[in-house]
């Protein structure tokens, strides 16, 4: 297995802790307690952790609403997705927004736009910027299956491509984009065989799978870094909840839902480190009661923490 034991066992912990701060915000939306709409990555933490895992602290990542563990383990606490959530003044938007558009370009993490493909050509443009400097940054863009057939996906893609910019673009492919299965939206089997038509090197992963996800990456962001231009990751994977909390997910077969229980990635990777001698049952019940425990107290600190002014309104939107 790749990597030593600390290492492992932290990505797991950023996994678990991706899952349990969201399960806390879906509570919360069920009780009545946020306002606005909740989506979850549930099934999907193994790619935002083991791509931006591997990201040095200059880098800048892009990533969508069901990312939540690249926004951890590239530094915004659980406390500040809280202070986010309830729409607190010192959360990432200062109280202006009560969802997952933030970011946070001191953590180099910058902001969930919903059109999703929309960050695509952004992400292109801080890649310009970066290699116009000389400055050995890599920029990551995630997207879903859905924003593959957008237009401005295309643009991005053949701007990334075509000036060999330093971006690594991983596209999340849940197999559904909304209430959308993967062949009602695309001709061709794999997404892969879109972003390969731009000329650029394309891989297709097991987006369940951690350290699978992490190889990929490893070699797409050195090739990034070392001037070799973008990479496109295609990460397959299952959406283990509707589109969004007020989503009751029917129109999914069960059958897909059973089969991605199945290969919670998880699960999966706790069995794998137990089975390698890594974490055993004591390990576990500690790294899950220390992040009951994170998630308490940031939780509690976020609900505390005051409203911004209605005078804050204004700042930071025009120009002085």
């Amino acid at each position: 297995m790749d990597g030593d034991p600390e290492t492992l066992v932290r990505l797991l912990y950023f996994m678990k802790l991706h899952r349990a701060v969201e399960d806390r915000i879906e509570l919360l939306y069920r009780q009545g307690k946020l306002v606005g709409a909740v989506f979850t990555g549930r099934g999907h933490e193994a790619i935002g952790v083991g791509v931006a895992g591997l990201l040095e602290a200059d880098d800048v990542i892009f990533p969508t609403h069901r990312d939540l563990g690249a926004y951890l383990i590239k530094g915004m606490t659980p406390r500040a997705v809280f202070l986010q959530y309830l729409g607190r003044r010192d959360g990432p938007t200062r109280g202006r927004d009560g969802n997952m558009h933030m970011g946070d370009w001191s953590l180099g993490i910058g902001a969930f736009v919903s059109h999703m493909a929309d960050t695509v050509p952004v992400a292109a443009g801080v890649a310009f910027a970066c290699k116009h400097r000389g400055q050995p940054r890599v920029v990551v863009c995630h997207m879903g299956d859905g924003a593959t057939s957008r237009g401005d996906w295309h643009e991005g893609l053949n701007l990334a491509a075509v000036f060999r910019l330093p971006v690594v673009y991983v596209c999340v492919n849940n197999q559904y984009a909304y209430s959308t299965p993967l062949e009602r939206q695309m001709a061709v089997p794999r997404i892969v065989d879109r972003a390969a038509g731009y000329g650029m090197p394309v891989d297709l992963v097991d987006g369940n799978d951690v350290l699978a996800v992490r190889e990929v990456a490893r070699r797409a962001i050195a090739r990034a870094r070392g001037g070799g231009g973008p990479s496109f990751i295609e990460c397959v994977t299952y959406r283990l909840r509707g589109h969004g909390a007020h989503d009751d997910n029917r129109y999914v077969p069960r059958d897909f839902l059973e089969a991605g229980e199945r290969r919670d990635p998880i699960a999966g990777f706790t069995r794998a480190l137990h089975d390698r001698g890594m974490l055993d049952e004591a390990g576990r019940e500690e790294l899950d009661r220390r992040i009951a425990a994170e998630v308490e107290v940031a939780w509690t600190e976020a609900e505390r923490s005051p409203l911004p002014a209605g005078t804050d309104t204004l700042d930071g939107v025009f120009a002085p």
